[in-house]
């Protein structure tokens, strides 16, 4: 067949059905000759597959286009808003108040809970296990990261050289290592005395924070950026917030360098001693 040859009208509208009849849209009849072009398309849309298809090819592509008329807007039902309740406000707790509190606690009760940890990997070089000691009820509590060597040997926190310049700075403040209590963050001294890594910290640190709720002291100093951290939850290097004071748990909270990093810094004593005199004056100390 030619198909450069031009189709007649006939053809054309064959050609349409076939085309409707592949949508199953059915055939459909009208006679134009009594009916306008609106009333075609009505009739068309409306015409029974039983008609035989009359429709002029003209009126065709409209038909295929045309869209279905849309339905009447129904106006919304007018309905009474409900009432607004408004919630109470609750302060939100901060970060160190959503650790839980153990009631009762007491600081045997923590050492026997702890009892020889094997929490972490520190436990397997370790001689002693370095708890903490000092006045139970002291208004002022030193942090420090982790035992030494020589604390390592005696169990206990600060002994070595770090811990001598300790006991001068304490004594510089007024008061003596009995009437304060000393302790580290973990309990077990890291290998090398390298800085304890991060699941030995959160291993051990919540028998920090129930040790510092039981002695509930009015200040608590920080020496070092790893005791600082792991109360602050901050990754900051010491250095951002040294001699500043925060809140810990309903407690000031203050950090300044650690004693075994003034040994290899003396020029920074200066800054540490400004650091306790804002301790001093907070607890209301005098030197005497």
């Amino acid at each position: 067949m030619d198909s450069s040859r031009t189709q007649t009208p006939r053809e054309k509208l064959e050609a349409w059905l076939r085309y409707y009849d592949d949508l199953n849209l059915g055939a459909f009849y009208t006679d134009r000759r009594t009916m306008g072009n609106r009333q075609i398309h009505r009739a068309a849309l409306n015409a029974t597959p039983a008609e035989l298809p009359r429709v002029p090819p003209a009126v065709l592509p409209a038909i295929a286009v045309a869209p279905p008329p849309l339905p009447k807007a129904v106006p919304p039902k007018l309905q009474t808003p409900a009432p607004v309740i408004a919630l109470p406000v609750v302060n939100p707790s901060s970060l160190f108040e959503a650790i839980d509190r153990v009631e009762n606690d007491s600081l045997e009760r923590i050492r026997e809970d702890l009892g020889e940890c094997t929490r972490c990997r520190l436990h397997k070089q370790r001689n002693k296990i370095v708890f903490g000691q000092g006045n139970p009820h002291a208004e002022l509590v030193f942090v420090g990261e982790g035992p030494g060597h020589d604390e390592d040997i005696q169990g206990l926190a600060f002994v070595g050289r770090a811990g001598k310049l300790l006991t001068q700075m304490i004594e510089a403040m007024g008061l003596t290592r009995d009437d304060v209590y000393i302790c580290n963050v973990v309990k077990c001294r890291p290998p090398e005395n390298r800085k304890p890594e991060e699941d030995e910290v959160a291993t051990c640190s919540p028998y920090l924070f129930r040790q510092l709720d039981v002695i509930k002291p009015k200040a608590i100093v920080c020496l070092g950026g790893t005791a600082a951290q792991a109360l602050l939850k901050t990754k900051d290097s010491i250095s951002r917030f040294r001699g500043t004071w925060f809140d810990y748990r309903g407690t000031k909270l203050l950090a300044t360098y650690h004693p075994a990093y003034l040994l290899r810094n003396p020029a920074a004593k200066a800054d540490v001693w400004q650091d306790l005199k804002k301790v001093m004056a907070q607890l209301g100390l005098k030197k005497k």
